[in-house]
């Protein structure tokens, strides 16, 4: 299987190296390749600059968004939430036609500060509003609610715990749910919300999740911004 990431931070990187760990075809979309190659110093977090990353998985390709987008059979989003229609608007409509889109970003506003709000919240998603902008796609939303070493390694929480899918698309659901699977999540643990405007409860728990973080003084949830 060929899989388009698009977005370089920790959560593409992550979900890059876990789908190449068990042996599809990766490719990171970037806007600007060279750009992206050419950072030499960390990240706001701290993570190494993509090349080092890179050298470290050779397996997985970087290509501009709309080159990714083409190469993937399934489209990951994990774009910081407020640039993600731009980005998925550089990939092209006609490179997400028909195709699985998953929908891991938050619409996390930090214009006002720390820490940040939704935009849109309550009564609109970005999972809605990615598939409005792209109704040819089958966006699926999951993976939001949770910091992104659990994503792909679920067993480091230990008890039961959940992972959610919202979509419109039955079929592009129980893709997903096989995808998350593969990952480690135990098909018990994993609950369908229904439709994509159920995408608006699963972001809206990330304000919780962060005022948690702050309450527990903790440093250790590898809270992450998305990387173009």
């Amino acid at each position: 299987m060929r899989y388009a990431v698009l977005g370089t931070g920790v959560v593409g990187r992550t979900i890059a190296a876990k789908l190449a760990s068990l042996g599809h075809e990766v490719a990171i979309g970037t806007r600007d390749p060279k750009t992206t190659l050419a950072r030499t110093g960390p990240d706001g977090m701290g993570n190494p600059p993509f090349s080092v990353w890179q050298q470290e998985h050779p397996r997985v390709r970087l290509e501009a968004f709309a080159d990714a987008g083409a190469f993937g059979d399934t489209v990951l989003n994990t774009t910081a939430g407020l640039a993600s229609l731009d980005a998925l608007g550089a990939v092209g409509a006609e490179n997400l036609d028909g195709k699985v889109l998953i929908d891991i970003a938050n619409p996390l506003d930090f214009s006002q500060g720390m820490p940040p709000s939704l935009d849109p919240v309550n009564t609109d998603s970005l999972g809605e509003r990615i598939q409005r902008a792209f109704p040819g796609a089958r966006v699926v939303k999951t993976l939001n609610t949770m910091t992104t070493s659990v994503m792909v390694e679920p067993s480091r929480v230990s008890g039961e715990h959940n992972v959610f899918l919202s979509g419109d698309d039955e079929d592009a659901k129980k893709a997903v749910a096989a995808l998350l699977i593969s990952f480690g999540w135990p098909q018990p643990s994993i609950i369908d919300l229904g439709d994509i405007t159920t995408a608006r409860g699963a972001e809206m728990m990330l304000p919780v999740w962060l005022r948690l973080m702050a309450a527990l003084g903790r440093t250790d949830f590898n809270f992450h911004i998305q990387g173009a």
